[in-house]
């Protein structure tokens, strides 16, 4: 991720981050221009998906496997088997 300084535009780096939430931070940034040297916090936000996460998807299959009983395991090995 860039930042720039708004004061001067050139690139600014991010020297701490401070997690407000699961989709919110501030950014303390710190522009790279020694002559500048200004500094300033920016917030950076979760907005929306582009695509669903493969990796939650995952997760949901192994919940519902694990939600099963030996019984029903076995069950859904052999269908897995018969459809290879």
């Amino acid at each position: 991720m860039r930042v720039f300084c708004r004061e001067c535009g050139e690139l600014g780096r991010i020297t701490k981050t401070h997690r407000l939430s699961r989709d919110t931070a501030d950014l303390y940034c710190q522009c790279t221009d020694a002559e500048c040297g200004h500094s300033w916090v920016s917030q950076m936000s979760y907005s929306h998906p582009l695509s669903p996460s493969g990796r939650t998807t995952s997760q949901l299959a192994l919940s519902l496997i694990n939600s099963l009983n030996p019984d029903g395991r076995q069950a859904l090995q052999r269908e897995l088997n018969l459809r290879q």
